[in-house]
C-alpha cells in the first residue's frame, strides 16, 4: 500500500499515461487504496492540470485525455532512454516534420536526464550504425503516433493501404509491432479479414484510425517482429548468399552491421568473416558494407565483387583521382 500521497499520485499518473482506460477498482488494487481514495487522487490531478476523463457505468473508468496544453510526463528510466534514442534517430531520418522537432525535444529531454541515463543513451547511439538517411518515403508523424498508440494499447487499427502496384484496399488489423529498417517503417499485424499475419509498409498507409476495440495479443509465429519482417521480405523476393572478410575484430564489425545480415565469425589476427543472405539489391549491400568504415574484401557473389569495384572507381573519380 502506498501511504505517501505525492508518491501515490506519481504512481497513479504513470498508470494513467498508458493508452488505455483504467477501471476504478483496478486502480485501487494497483495502488493498494480504496476507490474513494482513487477518486480524491483523480481530483488532485485535475487540479494540477491533468485532463482525466471519467466514463460512467459499471464498465466505466478513467483515462488521461488531450487537454489545452501538454502536462508534464512521468517517465521511468527505460522509457526516458528509449525516447532519447528514438529522438536522435528521428532527427536524422526522412520522417516528415520530425527532424527539427526531434532536435528540440531531444535538447529538452537530455537537459534533465541523469548522468547515468545520458551515458546509456550515448552508449546505445555509439553502438548503432543507421542504414541510410533521407532515401525513404516521407511519413506523416501522425501516422506513426496513431499506430504506436494502438500497438501499446492492444487496440484494433483501421487504415487504407496501397500495394506496390497501386491497388488500394481497406484493412482492419490487430497491430503487433512497428519495425524500422533505417530506410523504411513497417507494421507487423494480424489481418482480421485475411485471418493471417501481414507486414505493411507505413509509407503506403493512409487514414489510420484507432477503433477503440481492444484485443488479446496473439502469439507471433517467429517470436520476434524483426525476424518475422525479415522472413516476410525474403519470401517476396529473390535472395543471394554473400561472404565478406573484414580487417577488424568480429565484435567491432558486429556493432556496425544490421543483425539480419548475419553474425561475424572471428578468424584470428584481428580479422573476421561475415556470411549471410540478402534480398536487397547488391548496390545497397555494397554501400552498406562501405559505411562500416572498416577495410573489407568481398569473397562472393561475383555480382557484389563487381559492384564494389565499380563503386570504388566512381568514388575515386568523384574525388578527382
Amino acid at each position: 500500500m502506498t501511504t505517501d500521497t505525492p508518491a501515490r499520485l506519481l504512481q497513479l499518473l504513470s498508470l494513467l499515461q498508458t493508452p488505455r482506460e483504467w477501471p476504478g477498482g483496478e486502480l485501487a488494487d494497483r495502488l493498494g487504496v480504496s476507490r474513494r481514495t482513487v477518486r480524491r487522487d483523480i481530483d488532485r490531478l485535475r487540479e494540477l492540470g491533468y485532463p482525466v476523463q471519467a466514463s460512467k457505468g459499471s464498465d466505466g473508468g478513467y483515462r488521461l485525455v488531450a487537454g489545452k496544453a501538454m502536462p508534464p510526463l512521468v517517465l521511468d528510466d527505460e522509457e526516458a532512454v528509449a525516447i532519447a534514442v528514438g529522438l536522435r534517430a528521428g532527427a536524422g531520418h526522412a520522417v516528415e516534420g520530425v527532424d527539427e522537432a526531434s532536435v528540440r525535444a531531444l535538447a529538452k529531454l537530455e537537459q534533465v536526464l541523469p548522468s547515468r541515463l545520458r551515458h546509456r543513451v550515448s552508449t546505445l547511439q555509439a553502438a548503432t550504425t543507421p542504414l541510410t538517411s533521407g532515401d525513404g518515403a516521407s511519413i506523416a508523424p501522425e501516422t506513426l503516433t496513431v499506430m504506436a498508440s494502438t500497438v501499446a494499447g492492444h487496440e484494433r487499427l483501421r487504415f487504407a493501404y496501397r500495394t506496390k502496384d497501386g491497388t488500394g484496399s481497406r484493412r482492419v488489423v490487430e497491430p503487433y509491432r512497428l519495425v524500422s529498417t533505417g530506410r523504411r517503417w513497417y507494421l507487423v499485424a494480424y489481418d482480421l479479414d485475411r485471418e493471417d499475419w501481414r507486414t505493411f509498409r507505413v509509407d503506403r498507409v493512409s487514414e489510420p484510425f484507432a477503433t477503440g476495440a481492444r484485443f488479446a495479443p496473439r502469439e507471433l509465429p517467429t517470436g520476434s517482429a524483426a525476424e518475422y519482417l525479415r522472413q516476410s521480405m525474403y519470401r517476396r523476393q529473390e535472395t543471394y548468399e554473400f561472404a565478406v572478410t573484414f580487417a577488424a575484430p568480429a565484435e567491432l564489425v558486429a556493432a556496425r552491421v544490421p543483425r539480419w545480415l548475419g553474425t561475424p565469425e572471428a578468424m584470428g589476427e584481428g580479422r573476421c568473416r561475415l556470411r549471410g543472405e540478402s534480398g536487397d539489391a547488391v548496390e545497397w549491400l555494397a554501400v552498406r558494407l562501405a559505411m562500416t568504415g572498416v577495410d573489407f574484401t568481398v569473397e562472393s557473389p561475383r555480382e557484389l565483387v563487381e559492384c564494389v569495384r565499380g563503386l570504388g572507381d566512381r568514388l575515386v573519380r568523384a574525388a578527382g583521382g
